[in-house]
């Protein structure tokens, strides 16, 4: 994920809490309007005051959702679910080793066209059919010359068909082998504090984006961990707490539940609502994968998240499409349609596409990572975590290899002491804390 917000902008986050406002059913008023002039004008002093009015307003007592916050009220609304029996030592380590390859590649895949305002999924569709490269089946190819209209993201001469010599350095990378080192070094039993820590300690700020960034900087200037992702942060719904959940799929294979409790208690230091059920959401969804088909999986992750919430909502969606049979192409209008209002960055949206990316793909590697990034939006996170889920049901030795053997088993990293890790490396410490327990 990458953005160019500035959080300490009050016009900036003026113009996204009125949207962050908006979707989650506030009664506005005539601050709609005022908001809209002040976040378009000059005057910062102005935008900060209509924003500290807009903190006063309360949801409209009509709102047609239940988003609870707290983690004893989410699992109150949840039903029981059982863990599925253990797998064996040799399948768990294929399969973990496949999460972490996919979980690259999908994200390599997705880097190059990681700009939602421009490359929206026809705009994708224009260029890979160009390039005679729809449905993607590999890397992003470049033309040269570049077709006029059209422009890859500036990590393109290491990201694309036969330039790719190490999986590149990306936040949707860096979270996973941020939370692994969390779980080596504080155990299962990290707090939320415990996340504050490592975050200061080993994530450089500038590779934080929208709620981590607004996170960091709260943290920095003193703020509690607890409230750190709750002042002046409109982009408290956006994906980047979904980004950061995979590893916590990864330690209870099987066990969607605990992998959704591991993820509330990483999530809430920069989200709330929606946000954090995006991470309980995706992990879940990976726990999940280790004993089930891409359907099963997307069916249980629902089991984790508040059933009265607009995500659970926008999956059951997806799903529903699916059973009635439409195309892929079909699913992606309607997903647009429903819930392109929301930025290109939000959970709700890129959650259906993830979704929508596992039903069709239907466990075939190729085809998900492939649907999932042609569907635009956060390619690189969904192509990411789309990965992750199918590289766990093929396992890493059926993940086809011009997928993987270009990064020469070595990763890029941001997090400090671990920059150039051996992928291998990295899912055997997995495995590790997974048979150790």
């Amino acid at each position: 994920m990458h953005h160019d917000h500035q959080p300490h902008d009050p016009r900036e986050l003026l113009r996204w809490e009125l949207a962050q406002r908006r979707e989650s059913g506030f009664a506005l008023g005539d601050l709609a309007e005022a908001g809209q002039r002040a976040a378009d004008g000059d005057d910062a002093t102005e935008a900060r005051r209509v924003l500290d009015a807009l903190y006063a307003t309360s949801r409209d007592e009509r709102w047609a959702y239940e988003e609870p916050e707290s983690l004893e009220a989410i699992l109150a609304g949840l039903p029981d679910v059982a863990p599925v029996p253990t797998i064996g030592d040799a399948e768990l380590r294929d399969r973990m080793l496949g999460a972490w390859l996919g979980r690259c590649a999908g994200c390599n895949l997705g880097k190059p066209v990681e700009s939602g305002d421009h490359w929206t999924a026809a705009h994708l569709r224009t260029y890979l059919k160009l390039a005679d490269a729809y449905p993607l089946r590999d890397y992003i190819p470049v033309l040269d010359p570049m077709p006029e209209g059209f422009e890859l993201r500036e990590c393109w001469p290491f990201t694309t068909r036969g330039r790719i010599t190490e999986s590149a350095r990306d936040d949707d990378i860096d979270y996973t082998i941020l939370g692994l080192h969390i779980l080596e070094e504080y155990g299962f039993d990290f707090t939320t504090a415990d996340v504050a820590t490592e975050w200061l300690d080993r994530l450089p700020y500038t590779q934080t984006f929208t709620a981590e960034r607004v996170a960091y900087r709260n943290l920095a200037i003193g703020h509690a961990p607890g409230l750190a992702g709750t002042v002046d942060n409109p982009y408290r719904e956006w994906i980047g707490a979904q980004i950061r959940a995979d590893i916590f799929g990864y330690v209870h294979p099987g066990n969607p539940r605990a992998a959704a409790e591991l993820a509330y208690r990483d999530a809430t230091l920069s989200h709330s609502a929606n946000g954090v059920y995006g991470e309980m959401w995706s992990a879940a969804l990976v726990a999940a994968a280790f004993t089930g088909t891409a359907r099963e999986a997307v069916e249980t992750s629902l089991t984790c998240i508040p059933p009265g919430s607009r995500l659970a909502e926008a999956v059951r969606f997806v799903l529903d499409r699916h059973t009635a049979g439409d195309t892929w192409e079909e699913a992606r209008a309607a997903i647009g349609d429903r819930y392109g209002h929301y930025s290109w960055v939000h959970t709700i949206n890129n959650a259906a596409l993830v979704a929508a990316g596992l039903l069709w793909g239907d466990g075939d590697f190729t085809a998900t990572i492939g649907l999932t990034v042609q569907g635009g939006w956060d390619t690189d996170s969904n192509g990411a975590t789309a990965g992750s889920v199918a590289g766990i049901i093929s396992g890493a030795q059926r993940i086809p290899p011009h997928w993987v053997e270009p990064f020469h088993d070595t990763t890029r990293s941001a997090i400090r002491g671990f920059d150039r890790s051996r992928i291998s490396d990295l899912a055997e410490r997995t495995v590790r804390l997974v048979t150790s327990r």
